[in-house]
């Protein structure tokens, strides 16, 4: 007879920041690191390099 109404979603959970999630994406002989966030950094050689590149993107955010 009556209808349980859906729960609303919440809108924090929406706009809450992505998680910093760096990895390492290969393109030809070049290798970068990416952040969930939307950060990348530079196109490497060495993918030792590109991943210094992510610690150090990870270590600068705060939180």
């Amino acid at each position: 007879m009556y209808e349980d109404s859906p729960v609303p979603p919440d809108p924090a959970a929406e706009t809450a920041t992505p998680a910093h999630t760096a990895t390492t994406v290969e393109r030809g002989s070049f290798c970068l690191a990416r952040c969930a966030c939307g950060w990348s950094g530079p196109a490497r050689r060495s993918r030792d390099l590109a991943r210094t590149d992510a610690a150090g993107h990870a270590a600068a955010v705060p939180g």
